[in-house]
């Protein structure tokens, strides 16, 4: 596996809790080399940069750009300030672009148009895929291990504390664009593009402030390749049943994956990794595999590593570029207008 070059500079623009709890100590735990950090609130930005030893809390975007011209540059803002962002940057920049890539299909159009327009090399911080327990289910899944793979399964039932992202109020859309997006990267990063969706994403009596917040999808592979995302994150009834799951069954085997970090938000609790390969003549026999690291923040490592890999040529394209990343955008538009086009009435049988 290529490693990126650690004297390669990156410069951050943004300063909120996505960059304090999942992008710094991420790449802190890499040893990448972080040189400076922008954020219009100048003190969030030199208190960032005092607690993760970054050189430099730049008083202007210009500045840092000016600074370090040839860095990368880690864009971790709403996605409505994406564009106006790219368009700052220098040519043939290389960039990591928060997720979600705009707030809708048209808008994923137009950052796609305008990285290439300045020829950048950008990806999209869709982190779940590079999550090492997920890592871990590829390479059992590539070798063959448990067959083919004709089920993926994930099931969220947790309760969110959405007071903790107040720029969220109001948005038009939130479940599937803010979280369940994660879900749909994962599936297609297995099973590549589905040839459509079903869904419907539900509002919740309490959270009238709010867009939806609970999420059925069914992605369609054909008639022997099943993919369901189900998201509740209202279960207000404590953790003891809650769950966080990611599960994968081929035909020899299965992988069940418990992510943590969403149960008992924030605090969580441990992930747990378990996989089983049937054997001829004997009774199936779950075993647990450990892993060392996380989605929070260990998965921010890949998104960041393979934009670096391209910008020092030693891939043509990240893993996570805005050409695959628009076809994720795809699924979560199709996933609204499935939503919104309702259910097939009753009253229409004859």
């Amino acid at each position: 596996m290529l490693d990126p070059d650690k004297n390669t500079s990156i410069c951050i623009i943004g300063a909120g809790g996505i960059v304090n709890d999942a992008h710094l100590p991420a790449y802190a735990i890499a040893g990448f080399r972080v040189v400076g950090i922008y954020d219009r609130d100048v003190e969030k930005a030199k208190n960032l940069a005092n607690k993760f030893e970054i050189p430099t809390a730049y008083a202007s975007l210009d500045q840092m750009i000016q600074a370090h011209p040839n860095a990368v540059f880690d864009i971790a803002l709403p996605a409505s300030e994406i564009i106006s962002v790219l368009e700052q940057l220098p040519h043939g920049a290389a960039v990591l672009i928060q997720k979600p890539m705009g707030t809708n299909y048209q808008e994923a159009l137009a950052i796609k148009a305008c990285t290439e327009r300045k020829s950048m090399k950008a990806g999209i911080n869709f982190q779940l895929r590079y999550a090492p327990f997920i890592h871990a289910a590829r390479e059992i899944v590539t070798r063959g291990d448990i067959g083919e793979l004709y089920d993926i399964e994930v099931h969220v039932n947790v309760f969110t504390p959405w007071h903790l992202w107040t720029f969220l109020y109001g948005k038009p859309r939130l479940e599937i664009l803010y979280h369940s997006i994660h879900y749909l990267d994962l599936v297609r990063s297995f099973l590549g593009d589905p040839i459509g969706i079903y869904a419907k994403t539900v509002k919740h009596p309490s959270l009238q402030n709010l867009a939806s917040v609970r999420t059925n999808m069914i992605m369609d592979y054909g008639e022997t390749v099943r993919a369901n995302i189900l998201t509740n994150h209202c279960h207000e009834f404590g953790y003891h049943n809650q769950q966080s799951y990611i599960k994968f069954e081929g035909t020899k085997g299965a992988i069940k994956i418990n992510m943590g970090v969403l149960i008992d938000y924030p605090r969580g609790v441990p992930d747990k990794f378990e996989f089983v390969i049937m054997e001829d003549g004997k009774q199936p026999e779950w075993q647990e595999l450990p892993i060392e690291g996380g989605w929070f923040p260990h998965a921010f490592i890949g998104t960041m590593q393979q934009v670096m890999l391209c910008a020092e040529g030693k891939i043509a394209t990240p893993g996570n570029s805005v050409d695959d990343a628009l076809k994720t955008m795809a699924c979560v538009e199709a996933a609204y207008l499935s939503s919104e086009k309702g259910s097939i009435l009753l009253s229409d049988i004859q």
